[in-house]
């Protein structure tokens, strides 16, 4: 028996594989609807998350924040059975999954923070990655599972809250990617560029592959052998920031860069290479 306390677009669909699946599952929804919508496929749903979690030895969590997990978890506390594991997929802090992995150990639970790189499409595909960390007997416990529900378990080690470190890690890559992306379109949108011909651009020289050796130059902490000199990227900098000010098109992200980059050149660094903008 597995309890599911969640059923938003992530977590209905997670439902909706399980069944699909012969598995036998227990719902809850803060808006009971949600819940009760998923009765039709063979779900069984509970208005009150304590009566949602009895009988089950998993218990599955997607929720919105590290408040609302507690809450949540407080609140089916009462029907939690003996040495039941749960399974939270919730985007949280690293601090909070570390509380929590804690302080339900000490009351005679496992919980296990299981964050997942995953749309609706892909919990109910089963593709998709799951990322995992901590006791390496508790994830070995559960990986068979787990694998069941994503493309594949990413095992960060030993480390309690590295996995929701990881999580928040890639979000803040796909936020900026997406805002950097915006600037691209809008500076094309200002020059009159179709968006078809920037697809066209980035599908044949596709910086993404960059994405390795930039890391490496950037924390490499070697700067003074340019490939493109700070400055040189000012200056390109400013041409984005015309171009989109004459086409009264807002930037949203070059701004900022522009600004970041003049504190360094200010400090010297103008012959260096650019990338000294993402020293720490």
């Amino acid at each position: 028996m597995v309890a599911f306390l969640g059923m938003g677009l992530l977590g209905s669909n997670f439902v909706r594989a399980m069944l699909s699946k012969g598995v036998e599952v227990q719902v809850w929804n803060r808006t009971a609807s949600k819940a009760t919508a998923l009765e039709t496929v063979g779900a069984k749903a509970f208005a009150d998350v304590a009566d949602a979690v009895k009988g089950a030895s998993v218990v599955h969590l997607t929720l919105k924040d590290d408040d609302t997990v507690d809450e949540v978890l407080v609140a089916a506390s009462a029907g939690l059975q003996p040495g039941a594991v749960i399974i939270d997929h919730t985007t949280t802090s690293a601090d909070g999954a570390v509380k929590r992995t804690r302080e339900w150990k000490e009351r005679g639970f496992t919980y296990l923070h299981a964050p997942v790189f995953m749309g609706p499409q892909n919990a109910f595909d089963g593709t998709g990655f799951m990322l995992v960390s901590g006791d390496q007997d508790v994830i070995a416990n559960q990986e068979a599972a787990l694998s069941k529900m994503t493309g594949k378990v990413l095992n960060f080690g030993m480390e309690t809250g590295k996995a929701a470190a990881m999580k928040l890690i890639g979000n803040l890559f796909l936020v900026t990617f997406t805002a950097g992306l915006a600037d691209t379109l809008a500076l094309a949108k200002a020059q009159n560029v179709p968006v078809e011909d920037v697809s066209a651009l980035l599908s044949n020289w596709n910086p993404a592959n960059m994405l390795a050796a930039r890391i490496q130059r950037m924390t490499g902490g070697t700067y003074d052998k340019p490939s493109w000199e700070l400055n040189m990227a000012r200056k390109d900098a400013q041409l984005f920031l015309n171009a989109a000010a004459k086409a009264n098109v807002p930037l949203a992200i070059i701004p900022a860069i522009a600004e970041l980059m003049d504190s360094w050149i200010a400090k010297g660094h103008g012959s260096d290479d650019w990338t000294i903008i993402g020293k720490l």
